[in-house]
C-alpha cells in the first residue's frame, strides 16, 4: 500500500477518482491545507503525510481563453504551481505524476508519440507544456499526456471533422494506478476517432457539426496521439 497524495481533488477528475476503490491510501487535500501557490504550504504538508506518491491534477483549465484573458493566472498556477510541486517533491524523493495535455501536441497529423516534436495549439496547451518543463527536471517522475473528458459527453454538438482520442474519466482513472511505478512520458487515451463519433456511442441527440479551419476556439483538427505505449502497459 502505497500513500498518495492528490492534488485538485474537487476538480472533475480529482472527484471521479475519490469514487474509485483503490488499495492505496488517498489523500486530496483541499487549497488550504496545500496551496500549490505557496511553497511552504506545500512543503508543511508533505513533510506531515510523508507520501510515497504525489498525483498533480491542481491547475486552470476552462474556460481555454481564459489563459488569454487572464495570463498571471494561468502562470501561477500552471507553470510556477506545477514547478513548486516538483520542487517540494525532489525534496522529498516524492514520485510525482503530472497531468498533461494531448494539446502540447501540433494536432495536425495525428498519431503523436510521446517522442514527437511539441507546438502547442493554444495558450492552455502552453501553460501545461510549461509544467512539463519543471517536472521534465525531475527524474522521479511521470508525465502523462492525457485526453479525457466527461461522461455523459456534456456538449450538445460535436465536431465531425476534428479528431482526438477521448477517454472518459472513469476509464483514465482505471488505468491511473497500474500506470503508478512507471517513469517518463506516457500518452493517455482512447482510440483515435472523430469527436462525433466518439459522443454518439452515449448520446445519439448530439450534433454533427464541422469545425472550420480558422476557428478561434482554439481546437486542433488532428489531436489523436499513437497510445502502443500504454497499451503494453496495461497487457
Amino acid at each position: 500500500m502505497k500513500k498518495i497524495v492528490i492534488t485538485g481533488g474537487s476538480g472533475r477528475f480529482g472527484i471521479v477518482l475519490k469514487q474509485i476503490k483503490s488499495k492505496n491510501k488517498l489523500f486530496f487535500p483541499d487549497k488550504k491545507k496545500l496551496d500549490i501557490k505557496n511553497f511552504k504550504s506545500i512543503r508543511n504538508y508533505l513533510t506531515k503525510i510523508k507520501p510515497d506518491v504525489l498525483i498533480h491534477l491542481a491547475g486552470l483549465s476552462r474556460p481555454m481563453n481564459i489563459h488569454n484573458k487572464e495570463i498571471k493566472r494561468s502562470i501561477d498556477l500552471n507553470i510556477i504551481g506545477t514547478a513548486n510541486i516538483t520542487k517540494a517533491c525532489e525534496e522529498n524523493n516524492i514520485k510525482l505524476i503530472y497531468f498533461s495535455t494531448n494539446y502540447v501536441y501540433p494536432g495536425k497529423k495525428g498519431n503523436y508519440k510521446e517522442t514527437d516534436s511539441l507546438l502547442p495549439v493554444n495558450s492552455y496547451a502552453w501553460s501545461k507544456l510549461g509544467g512539463e518543463a519543471s517536472v521534465q527536471l525531475y527524474k522521479n517522475s511521470l508525465i502523462l499526456r492525457v485526453c479525457m473528458t466527461e461522461k455523459p459527453f456534456i456538449h450538445k454538438i460535436a465536431f465531425s471533422n476534428v479528431i482526438t482520442s477521448f477517454a472518459y474519466h472513469e476509464n483514465i482513472a482505471k488505468m491511473l494506478f497500474k500506470l503508478i511505478n512507471k517513469t517518463g512520458i506516457i500518452n493517455i487515451g482512447g482510440a483515435a476517432m472523430s469527436v462525433y463519433d466518439f459522443a454518439k456511442k452515449d448520446n445519439k441527440l448530439v450534433i454533427k457539426k464541422k469545425l472550420k479551419k480558422n476557428n478561434k476556439i482554439g481546437m486542433p483538427i488532428n489531436s489523436s496521439m499513437n497510445i502502443d505505449k500504454l497499451k503494453k502497459i496495461l497487457k
